[in-house]
């Protein structure tokens, strides 16, 4: 159910995006809702590195989504989204699974993220499967920019933070 994404996946990957945006609204969100996806240079460069995965339905349509970069040599989430129809299935913790096996292929000790921490399907979710919040202190000179790039683009309106997962521990999925 997973594989790497392909150029004609990309536009999906952004319709995706706009989707899995939408409950952001009505969380009081509406700018995060109404931000734009990646745009397909950006898609295009994670795709171009190997870096982006994608998980299919039977007839091989896109409907989630992850993109990984990497931050001072530690693997970042930069992005994994979910079509909101398809939530509770577990995709994106696939998803991320896939990524922490090419960071531990890759000889990496942990991947990061940022997010918002008081949005349930967001910091909440990831402390459930493992991460962890950084302090201001643990956060790598990379990770601090992306939060200042973050806090520019007007995301620090909600409390945001990064987090980290040590792949040594992580616990994987045990259903496929």
């Amino acid at each position: 159910m997973i594989r790497s994404a392909t150029e004609a996946d990309l536009p999906v990957l952004q319709d995706i995006e706009t989707a899995a945006g939408k409950p952001f609204a009505d969380i009081g969100m509406t700018a995060v809702a109404e931000d734009e996806p990646p745009t397909l240079d950006t898609l295009r460069e994670f795709q171009r590195a190997g870096r982006a995965w994608v998980w299919v339905d039977e007839v091989d349509q896109p409907i989630g989504y992850l993109v990984l970069g990497v931050v001072d040599r530690i693997a970042h989430i930069d992005q994994v989204s979910v079509r909101p129809d398809r939530r509770g299935e577990r995709i994106g913790k696939r998803l991320i699974d896939h990524a922490v096996r090419w960071a531990k292929a890759q000889g990496m000790q942990a991947i990061t993220l940022t997010t918002f921490t008081e949005v349930v399907w967001n910091g909440p979710y990831y402390e459930r499967i493992g991460f962890r919040y950084l302090t201001d202190e643990e956060q790598t000179p990379g990770l601090a920019a992306i939060r200042a790039a973050e806090a520019a683009h007007g995301l620090d309106e909600w409390p945001r933070a990064s987090m980290r997962a040590d792949l040594d521990s992580w616990s994987f999925e045990t259903t496929v």
